[in-house]
């Protein structure tokens, strides 16, 4: 008959017995000493007293059993026991701390930008310095910033982010630049470089009014004189009086060429005649370049005169004829063609930052569809050069340069010729600046600035009219 042992086991149990009961002495709430001294062996054999008194039915031999099995099971595992278990275990990391955020004493997420910060106020700073954002303090610009009150002021809260040391310097423009590089390409793929056709009535339109005002150097007849060309004077009369009848015919072409810009003529009479006075040198030296010859060093004038360099500075042109020939020279690169130069002397002439305009945003309005059609007919005729455009616009600062000393030169001419100087040439390029004074008298002129205009813009109409008819007969 079976033996019948306690929480139901029988004898041929007894090794899950055994099992279970060492299992019960290693359970939760018992302290065992790895790296006791003693042998396992022995710490088995005191177990195994302690379980003896638990359970008297069992017989010596069982016991004897029991040891002799755990003894050679640690025997067998004494060399992996020792292994795991000759060092300490290491101890547990430290609690984190958080440092608060130096802006709004929130939990900080680490440094960021040069010091302790919230993932809160370290986009928000990132956000202002990459966008150039500018704030407005409602207060008095000494708004608490807090966690609860961070968002309530920006101001207050960007310049206490500076406050305590974050660095601009610091911000990554990584991400924009990265985003900025696929929308310029998909800008590049998309851009195809076609007119629309409200532009392209533009471009049109000036490029017939630039022919029929200005033509080509092909198209004339060129002719020279021997006059003055060995060496530079101080002005050669003969000289003098060919160039200023000729200064006076491009001056009239150029009014023509104004009144076809588009949206010129609707507006006031006064800004009318501010940007053609401003821009009319412009237009002339921009026009007397692009008939410029390097291999000779000459200019051709409109009727198919042509001068060296030599002559046109005594022809009247003086300090001004190197700085001329340089811009000439400067323009060979470009190879513009006749609608790019006339795209270019409209935009010198509808410029919205000249002085003294009544509407000069209705300037800047006319503008803009010139500079889209400058831009666009650039690209489009020459592909693989994309920097013809702003080159070209580069050289408007060079002719309002030049321009200036210009209308200088226009007074010094006054005391150098014998005579007067013509009329429309002192009205259109002489310097806007100089007081109108009486003759023979020192005293200028108070007129109403109005009334100035208007009768400036009478004087010039008769002027033309009195030259066109001259012409004619």
């Amino acid at each position: 008959m079976p033996t019948t042992f306690p929480y139901g086991l029988h004898g041929d149990s007894r090794q899950i017995m055994f099992d279970y009961m060492e299992f019960q002495v290693f359970g939760p709430g018992e302290i065992v000493d790895f790296y006791s001294t003693s042998s396992p062996s022995c710490m088995l054999q005191e177990q195994d007293q302690d379980l003896a008194a638990f359970f008297p039915e069992l017989i010596e031999s069982d016991w004897q059993e029991h040891r002799y099995s755990q003894c050679s099971q640690s025997s067998s595992s004494s060399f992996s026991s020792d292994d795991l278990f000759t060092r300490p275990a290491s101890p547990p990391p430290p609690p984190r701390t958080y440092k608060p955020c130096f802006v709004c004493q929130d939990k900080s997420s680490g440094y960021h930008y040069g010091v302790s910060a919230c993932e809160g106020c370290k986009g928000f700073f990132r956000r202002s310095v990459q966008k150039n954002m500018v704030y407005t303090c409602h207060r008095d610009r000494n708004c608490i910033i807090n966690k609860i009150t961070r968002n309530r002021c920006q101001y207050c809260r960007l310049q206490r982010c500076f406050a305590v040391g974050m660095s601009k310097e610091s911000v990554r423009n990584d991400r924009n630049k990265r985003k900025g590089k696929k929308e310029a390409v998909k800008m590049t793929i998309m851009e195809t470089y076609e007119l629309t056709a409200e532009l392209g009535l533009i471009v049109e339109k000036i490029c017939r009014a630039h022919r029929e005002t200005f033509p080509s150097l092909c198209q004339l007849g060129k002719y020279t004189t021997n006059s003055s060309s060995d060496h530079r004077i101080q002005l050669d009369l003969g000289l003098w009086d060919k160039f200023s009848e000729l200064a006076t015919k491009c001056i009239i072409k150029t009014v023509e060429f104004a009144k076809q810009v588009p949206g010129f003529t609707g507006l006031t009479i006064a800004d009318q005649i501010t940007l053609l006075k401003a821009a009319c040198l412009d237009i002339l030296i921009l026009r007397i370049c692009t008939r410029y010859t390097p291999d000779q060093d000459t200019m051709t004038f409109s009727d198919g005169l042509t001068l060296t360099r030599t002559q046109i500075h005594n022809a009247g042109f003086g300090p001004l004829t190197d700085q001329v020939f340089t811009f000439a020279g400067q323009l060979l690169p470009l190879e513009m063609d006749d609608t790019e130069s006339g795209l270019l002397s409209a935009i010198c002439l509808v410029s919205g930052d000249r002085e003294d305009l009544e509407e000069p945003s209705k300037v800047e309005v006319l503008q803009e569809p010139l500079l889209e059609a400058l831009k666009i007919y650039s690209r489009k005729r020459r592909p693989s050069m994309p920097l013809m455009f702003p080159k070209a616009l580069m050289k408007i600062t060079d002719l309002r340069s030049i321009s200036a000393k210009g209308a200088e030169r226009v007074v010094t001419l006054k005391m150098e010729i014998p005579g007067s100087m013509p009329p429309l040439i002192e009205e259109m390029l002489e310097d806007l600046k100089h007081p109108v004074y009486c003759k023979n008298s020192n005293v200028p002129i108070l007129i109403v600035p109005k009334l100035f205009y208007v009768l400036t813009f009478l004087k010039v109409i008769l002027l033309i009219l009195m030259s066109t008819s001259q012409t004619l007969q």
